[in-house]
């Protein structure tokens, strides 16, 4: 592990931020404030320093700040600096003009591809929209999942891209034609082959987690069983070679044209798969527990993810946990101050009252969050 930590975090026009600076000292952060006061925002930006769409799933448009009248985002800016023991780097993203499409992102102030972001800032986050886990359908369990992998292996992440294009122009193909048999065959190599490194990375991360749960008995926290349903997930934690299940995958969505076309969606592949998890001392399934326990349940996932990923190669992660405190009991929410401390973790916390924070206060930095900015707490 290579201890990773941001030191100084700026925002330009990002959400309701015209402009707002933290200078941090590595240690976590804990953000208090009133509803709607901008405590999300901060996390936000701080997701962006990784590829992708943020922790809200947002478009370049929507986070650009907004004035009554205006009809998109302006251009946004998120830098930090990041320290590690090789000494610090600046980084950079955002968008040079309202309604990019595409964000631009800088290393040490130089223009480089999203993908480099990976190679010094991991991330692993637990929002408020993840409560529900449990209770909606398989597509938000295989996000989550999957953002648990991309945390390890940040490639899984243009894998995951690169399937669900094909994905897409094959089911266009099928259902608006023209059906053409070799620009089939195409997408559905591009598919299989992608796919077969989507089940790889789910299982290894399914067996890493499985492992590291293991290790959590002491702590007040819900243990899981965890298992992946999908067929080819399955196929990959069986020990199937990856030129197998490339094959086999690239077989069933040639077989599946027709019945594909009929239902309007491929019916077979890794985007079908689900992530069963189950209480384990309970014995029951997650999606009966109390709101709670489910609260529970998915901190120790997201706990065992960081804990792991702070012992092996790479930057630490910094941990993003919005509203998370709030839902705890004073039993665990010491439990979870204790391990960030221990793993020696950045993490990012938000609640509404600052009391729920006194376990941290003197070993970690506090800030009042307002609609008039930021103001460092004892």
């Amino acid at each position: 592990m290579t201890a990773c930590a941001l030191t100084r975090l700026t925002l330009t026009d990002f959400r309701s931020y015209a402009t707002a600076e933290l200078g941090l000292d590595g240690r976590p952060v804990w953000l208090a404030g009133p509803n709607g006061a901008g405590k999300t925002n901060l996390l936000e930006a701080v997701s962006f320093l990784i590829p992708g769409r943020g922790l809200r799933g947002s478009g370049l448009a929507e986070v650009g700040r907004r004035l009554s009248g205006e009809a998109a985002g302006r251009a946004w800016a998120v830098s930090v600096t990041v320290r590690t023991e090789q000494g610090e780097t600046r980084l950079g993203t955002g968008v040079e003009q309202a309604g990019a499409a595409r964000r631009l992102v800088r290393v040490e102030g130089e223009p480089a591809p999203p993908g480099r972001l990976a190679e010094h800032v991991r991330q692993v986050w637990l929002t408020p929209a993840q409560d529900r886990l449990f209770l909606e359908g398989a597509a938000e369990r295989r996000r989550f999942f999957d953002r648990l992998a991309f945390a390890a292996e940040p490639i899984h992440a243009a894998h995951v891209q690169a399937y669900e294009k094909a994905l897409r122009e094959r089911t266009r193909l099928l259902t608006d034609g023209p059906a053409d048999a070799a620009w089939l065959d195409a997408l559905e190599a591009r598919m299989a082959e992608a796919g077969a490194l989507m089940a790889e990375a789910r299982a290894r991360t399914l067996t890493a987690l499985t492992a590291e749960i293991a290790t959590r008995g002491e702590r007040p926290f819900p243990l899981a069983r965890l298992a992946l349903t999908g067929e080819w997930e399955r196929l990959a934690l069986e020990g199937a070679a990856f030129a197998d299940l490339e094959l086999r995958l690239a077989r069933a969505l040639a077989a599946g044209r027709d019945r594909d076309a009929a239902a309007g969606r491929a019916l077979s592949g890794p985007h079908r798969g689900d992530l069963s998890v189950i209480h384990d001392e309970k014995d029951r399934p997650a999606a009966e527990c109390s709101t709670g326990e489910q609260k529970a349940l998915i901190l120790n996932l997201v706990l065992a993810q960081a804990a792991r990923l702070a012992r092996a190669a790479g930057p630490s992660p910094i941990l993003l946990l919005d509203e998370v405190a709030a839902h705890l009991d004073a039993r665990r929410r010491a439990a979870l101050f204790d391990e960030i401390e221990a793993l020696e973790l950045q993490a990012f916390l938000t609640g509404t009252d600052e009391m729920l924070f006194d376990g941290l206060k003197g070993r970690a930095q506090g800030f009042a969050v307002d609609g008039s900015g930021l103001a460092p707490l004892g």
